[in-house]
């Protein structure tokens, strides 16, 4: 029991520290773009932002579940690399089919997974929340310094 937990601790940092530099580049992109994201036409603009930022954020995500997936199959739970993912997608984002199982030695990974979903998730939401309304204060202050 202990070993789950401690690879699944292990599982969940690593995936949050992915989705943090994922955070930090995505917020060096938007400082390198602050200038011509306040010049006008500002809608397409944000329209743009909003899209790279929902790339930014599936990216981010699906580093959390290829993490959990490499580590199913590196510790011989599953017999091909595809089951694994599949696994991990579905545990990742709560769906919970229970079409593949991990073996019961190994099945506090499943809810630790599901959890690193909801946080990541949870987390890449209010990430795309708050660009788009940092990017949107910043072009309504433009428009009124001019």
């Amino acid at each position: 029991m202990f070993l789950q937990i401690f690879v699944g601790t292990g599982l969940i940092v690593l995936s949050v520290f992915v989705a943090a530099l994922g955070f930090l580049l995505l917020e060096l992109v938007l400082q390198r773009a602050h200038n011509w994201l306040t010049r006008e036409p500002h809608g397409p603009k944000l329209a743009l932002v909003l899209m790279a930022a929902v790339v930014a954020v599936l990216w981010m995500i699906t580093a959390g579940v290829w993490i959990w997936a490499i580590a199913f199959r590196m510790i011989g739970l599953f017999a091909h690399f595809e089951e694994a993912l599949y696994f991990s997608l579905v545990a990742f984002t709560t769906l919970g089919f229970g079409d593949l199982l991990l073996p019961e030695e190994w099945r506090l990974l499943s809810g630790m997974a599901a959890t690193n979903g909801l946080l990541n998730i949870g987390m890449m939401t209010a990430l795309l929340m708050e660009v788009l309304r940092h990017v949107r204060r910043n072009q309504l202050e433009s428009r009124h310094r001019i």
